[in-house]
């Protein structure tokens, strides 16, 4: 189910009633961590100013924390005075190649950088969370990692945090995340039981020809025909190779080819993007790619070069997660209307390793305000949102760890 987010089903403003006053009077602390890491934005692994920065206040707040785990990630151990599960709340922290656009007091000092996809925001609930669990740690059942992933955007940081321990000693039994999200607007909460982003996978190809003269196309084997018919091609695997229920996405991105109007390619190259939901389509739809490319290679006389890399997985939560997650929304916006049910997006996500690993729910936190001009899209060189959410994202990341610490 899709909302637009202006629709007159959907809150156009955000009811801070439901948060606590310690949470509220966090609100301008939350900004500010958010406008200093949003001006200095830094790449995956290379986010060496970022972990200082969270580190810092981990020490001024007397958190014991982990440093320089997949590079730069980070984890906060915060033990409660009271016994419990062990769980854990991920916030991934780096940025985007893209040079920003806007117009603010806080925008990128770093040229060609930014936070372009509210990681500046993740981090600073993260931080909130973290200091108001340290702060009530008394009143804590249980204990709580704070996971500061590097690396989201690519190549992917979750998988080598994993590998490193991150969800051992404690052993980490239930995690949770969010993503700000400008395609909802503020004061909503985007959740599903089952797969919320889909599989992310890529690959790229060379079509290896003959090129010759453009006027003696007999005495060649054209990479441009051969690489137009396998661009069509690919497009019925969805349309006729996929089961109709099944969301799956196949898209060229890339062309490139020839250098002059009178001489046919010797080579062509391609790269693309595919997106799924079902984990079944993992092996089905890889194979029949290269099928196709290998079909319509031998039928012309030409050769191939094919590189598929399966990049995250499908993000799937557990549904007694998410429906923790979805209850503790309703109390928060106070109107099951604030909460959007079936949300999706074929956009990719690393939180799916963790949600391999252990049960977990990764949710939408609605942060457009198009009154403020505050709506552009994720990747957009003029993207912002809304801060007024980072308080309700600190409130409910604490409800959810107060809602199910205890050991049941």
């Amino acid at each position: 189910m899709t909302f637009a987010i202006n629709s007159p089903n959907l809150p156009n403003s955000l009811n801070l009633d439901n948060i606590r006053p310690q949470i509220k009077e966090l609100q301008p602390n939350l900004v500010n961590w958010r406008r200093s890491i949003h001006k200095r934005p830094e790449l995956g692994f290379k986010e060496e100013i970022t972990a200082e920065f969270i580190a810092k206040k981990l020490r001024e707040w007397s958190i014991p924390h982990q440093t320089g785990i997949a590079k730069t990630g980070i984890v906060a151990l915060i033990e409660g005075g009271k016994p419990g599960k062990v769980q854990a709340i991920r916030a991934d922290i780096d940025a985007l190649p893209i040079q920003e656009a806007n117009e603010v007091p806080y925008r990128s000092q770093h040229d060609g950088k930014m936070h372009a996809c509210g990681h500046d925001g993740h981090t600073a609930i993260a931080l909130g969370t973290a200091y108001y669990l340290a702060q009530n740690r008394e009143e804590l059942h249980g204990t709580v990692k704070i996971i500061f992933q590097p690396a989201e955007e690519g190549p992917g940081g979750a998988k080598p945090m994993i590998e490193s321990g991150v969800l051992e000693n404690p052993d980490v039994e239930q995690i949770i995340g969010l993503h700000l999200w400008n395609n909802l607007p503020l004061g909503t909460v985007g959740v599903r039981s089952g797969a919320l982003m889909a599989a992310s996978e890529r690959f790229s190809l060379k079509i290896i020809g003959r090129g010759g003269h453009g006027a003696m196309p007999d005495q060649t084997v054209d990479s441009i025909v051969v690489a137009s018919q396998i661009v069509s091609a690919l497009q019925t695997i969805v349309s006729r190779n996929i089961n109709p229920l099944d969301s799956a996405v196949v898209t060229i991105g890339e062309f490139h080819a020839g250098s002059s109007f009178n001489v046919i390619a010797d080579s062509a190259f391609l790269s693309g993007t595919v997106r799924y939901f079902n984990p079944l389509l993992e092996s089905i739809i890889p194979q029949r790619i290269e099928s196709i490319i290998s079909g319509i290679c031998d039928s012309h006389g030409a050769r191939y070069d094919l590189d598929y890399q399966q990049l995250y997985p499908a993000t799937v939560n557990d549904p007694r997660m998410a429906e923790l997650v979805r209850s503790v929304a309703e109390e928060v916006l106070e109107t099951p209307m604030g909460v959007v049910p079936e949300c999706q997006t074929m956009g990719g996500e690393d939180m799916s390793f963790f949600l391999q690993k252990i049960p977990g729910c990764y949710f939408f936190l609605g942060s457009a305000n198009p009154e403020k001009g505050l709506a552009f899209p994720h990747h957009h060189p003029r993207f912002d949102f809304d801060e007024t959410v980072l308080a309700m994202g600190v409130e409910i990341f604490v409800r959810c760890i107060e809602a199910s610490g205890k050991n049941n």
